[in-house]
């Protein structure tokens, strides 16, 4: 009765909006109805006053029962906000964009596919007719574009000093952007691509990581090496400012410290490591990526609040002006079996994964890491002891709940993750930037990058829909374990992490496959990687497209696609994922259940 998706959210316009005189919780489908004209509430419990107005229902457009509004029916909500919510009128969406100019930006390619994808999406910049938009470029210099009325081009000023920094002409950096001033009294979103290190100025930093200890067991360097970056970004959050930062380093940038600025602005971190405009693949996934961040929704001045009831407390914060309202109404238990058998696998490794990262800043890598293969220990004691078995007592089986069946599997693939593995060389902005993923990740996304789908797709035809369904065209083959057990030589499989897809080819693949879904005759045809699908005249192909298709249909953008041999130099991007299986460095699954069952009291 109560999900309802965000796409289709009730909006509600009313001269007031209802809520506790004490606690100021807003009325919603959990209170109780005294009468027609006085409401209980569901945290405090105080009796409220009715308005008049609430009688009538904007639905129907008639008077009578108040259990017919929106608020009531729905737990998600959405008002449009009157003048006394808002800090200030809404104020006009400003853009600027901040373009590292540097010999290592001009040698990766990314001016050109930044600026043409621009270009291409500066009309469905979101925004009204009050849009503003500027541009600055920095190297060991900073280079101002002004733009102000009776130049017939942007005119270039160029401030030296880095060390005292100002605006040359603050009236003309930003332009109307429908039409052809400085941006902290309006606020608005910076965005800043960059490519190298910096090295010059307030904020410079220097190289801290270490190559040759990138697979050691504690690592370095996680937390930023300067608060400048923090110190920046609160400024901007003041101003109601939000930076994004697009890092596109070939070496090591320090994302420790620069994803401060977007972290704590809440802004947003992009990285695609390595990369080069050269590299079409690359170039199309900064292009996608740039598109979707040009033109998705955007909400300025953003405020959270939470209320809860007694007993639960606050720990950590992990166009038009609205009020979206949320309430849960969240079920108590009085015993140790019950939380258990309604515990929620997905929700405790979301959480988890959270405060590992949370404990790596804090502590170390190791201690996070211990932490997280406690859970499973201590989980699994806490049934044993629900189950009144004596501790110490002997047994061949690891009993769990059904409800945390899975645990010890996330947790060991969490484990295997970039952001905590140890013992496989991981670059520090990558595992900083998986931590980042980890934080801000929704968590369907989330789990899915810390146990992928694999799906077969040499057998994709057996797999399709009853004739007649709504997607009887669209393959929907089983999920696999990952494990090496599940490939057989003569298959081929794809890997979903919600990033990226590996189609993975093993070498006894049937001819009739390789030319239904590539168009190739034999499997030494098929190049080392291939980082797109070829469109084939064939069925097979067809098919694969619209899975594809349908596995795309949810993201924001499409993911990258790479097809590997399993003969090809780079299988280990495909291996790696297999997280039920031993690597030099971890677990095998069944290991980490032998390790769990020991630990277990």
């Amino acid at each position: 009765m109560y999900a309802v998706k965000l796409r289709h959210l009730p909006v509600i316009q009313c001269a007031t909006i209802v809520r506790c005189r004490a606690c100021r919780t807003y009325i919603n489908p959990f209170v109780y109805f005294v009468d027609a004209k006085r409401w209980k509430c569901n945290l405090c419990y105080r009796v409220n006053d009715l308005p008049e107005e609430f009688q009538y229902d904007p639905v129907s457009k008639s008077y009578g029962d108040p259990t017919r509004r929106p608020e009531i029916k729905s737990a998600t909500i959405e008002f449009i906000a009157p003048g006394e919510y808002m800090l200030r009128p809404p104020q006009p969406a400003v853009y600027l964009f901040l373009f590292d100019v540097s010999q290592l930006a001009r040698e990766s390619g990314y001016l050109q596919v930044a600026c043409d994808t621009l270009k291409a999406n500066l009309e469905a910049l979101p925004g009204d007719a009050r849009t503003q938009i500027g541009i600055i470029c920095y190297d060991a210099h900073v280079h101002y574009y002004l733009m102000s009325e009776g130049l017939t081009r942007p005119k270039e000023m160029t401030v030296l000093d880095i060390d005292d920094v100002f605006l040359p002409s603050p009236s003309s950096l930003l332009v109307n952007l429908s039409e052809r001033r400085e941006l902290a009294p309006t606020g608005g979103r910076i965005t800043v691509f960059q490519t190298c290190l910096p090295n010059v100025g307030p904020g410079a930093l220097q190289p801290r990581e270490d190559p040759n200890a990138r697979s050691s067991k504690e690592v370095a360097h996680l937390n930023p090496a300067t608060d400048f970056y923090k110190r920046l970004a609160l400024d901007c959050s003041g101003a109601q400012i939000a930076v994004d930062l697009f890092l596109l380093n070939s070496q090591y940038a320090d994302l420790a410290s620069l994803s401060g600025m977007s972290k704590f602005s809440a802004g947003t971190v992009y990285h695609i490591p390595l990369f080069r405009g050269s590299r079409p693949h690359q170039a199309e996934t900064l292009n996608r990526m740039l598109t979707r961040y040009l033109t998705r929704k955007i909400g300025f001045e953003a405020v959270m609040r939470v209320r809860c009831t007694r007993g639960i407390s606050i720990h950590t914060f992990h166009g038009e002006r609205r009020i979206r309202v949320h309430t849960l109404a969240l079920p108590t238990a009085s015993n140790l079996t019950d939380v258990l058998h309604a515990a929620d696998t997905q929700c405790i490794i979301g959480l988890l994964s959270k405060m590992a990262v949370d404990r790596c800043m804090s502590a170390s890598m190791s201690e996070a890491r211990e932490a997280v293969m406690n859970v499973a220990v201590d989980a699994l004691s806490a049934f044993r002891l629900a189950q009144n078995l004596p501790a110490g007592a002997h047994s061949s089986a690891l009993h769990a709940p059904h409800s945390l069946r899975l645990l010890p599997l996330y947790l060991l693939a969490l484990l295997k993750r970039k952001a905590f593995r140890t013992g496989t060389s991981t670059r520090l902005d990558d595992r900083v930037m998986d931590m980042c993923a980890v934080k801000v990740s929704p968590l369907g996304q989330l789990m899915r990058g810390v146990y992928p789908d694999l799906y077969p797709l040499h057998q994709l035809a057996h797999y399709l829909a009853p004739q007649g369904a709504d997607d009887e065209h669209v393959p929907d083959p089983p999920r696999l374990q990952l494990t090496a057990e599940r490939i057989n030589s003569t298959g081929a499989y794809l890997l979903d992490d919600g990033e990226s897809m590996i189609i993975y080819v093993c070498h006894a693949v049937s001819p009739a496959f390789l030319s239904e879904t590539f168009g190739l005759t034999a499997f030494s045809q098929l190049p080392d990687e291939l980082r797109s699908l070829p469109r084939v005249d064939s069925e097979g192909n067809a098919l694969l497209h619209a899975f594809i298709d349908k596995l795309n249909d949810d993201r924001p953008y499409a993911s990258d696609i790479l097809i590997l041999r399993d003969n090809s130099p780079s299988r280990t991007l495909f291996t790696e994922r297999l997280v039920e299986d031993r690597v030099e460095s971890a677990f095998s699954y069944y290991e980490f259940l032998q390790h769990v069952k020991n630990q277990v009291k």
